[in-house]
């Protein structure tokens, strides 16, 4: 078995990737956005947290989130979320003779990628990979266009203009 390590940092900030088991063709994150809203504030009233940024795409998700000072259990916050969203679901995927034994379901891979922001402008790097990656994914034209994003919240705070990777990003120029 591999030897995953995780960065245990007292409040620290964190950028997440989770995926889907099944991402091929699976929209199941953004089909049931609600349910997933209210677990993630489940989550947060019964292990407070902050969101800096978050997007939901239709089989993965990425965020920023700080945890409380002295608090380092990210770990637990995600079994809640993955746990509360699975069990609000009935039955329907596909499950593998093992996960069956161990009673668990097919929606989430087991582990997710975690990253601790170290400064400043890794945290400016991980927020702008956040919210643009529903363009990335070809999801949309515009960022602002994607509605499952903190990326409108932030616009309002004035900390990203409205047209923020407008769709022009592929069109770089390069200076010799």
């Amino acid at each position: 078995m591999p030897d995953y390590r995780r960065a245990w940092h007292p409040g620290g900030t964190y950028f997440f990737t989770v995926n889907l088991l099944q991402r091929q063709g699976n929209d199941l994150l953004t089909r049931h956005i609600d349910l997933l809203r209210k677990v993630v504030g489940i989550a947060r009233q019964r292990h407070p947290f902050i969101i800096h940024g978050w997007v939901v795409l239709p089989e993965h998700l990425h965020c920023i989130i700080e945890l409380p000072p002295g608090d380092t259990d990210f770990a637990t916050r995600w079994r809640l979320i993955k746990l509360t969203f699975s069990k609000a679901l009935p039955i329907s995927e596909r499950r593998s003779q093992v996960r069956i034994a161990r009673g668990e379901r097919g929606i989430w891979q087991r582990r997710y990628w975690e990253h601790l922001i170290r400064d400043e402008k890794d945290f400016r790097a991980h927020m702008d990979y956040v919210h643009i990656n529903s363009l990335k994914h070809g999801l949309v034209k515009r960022v602002n266009e994607w509605p499952y994003s903190t990326f409108h919240r932030l616009v309002e705070k004035g900390i990203y203009p409205a047209d923020w990777a407008g769709g022009d990003e592929n069109k770089l120029e390069y200076e010799d």
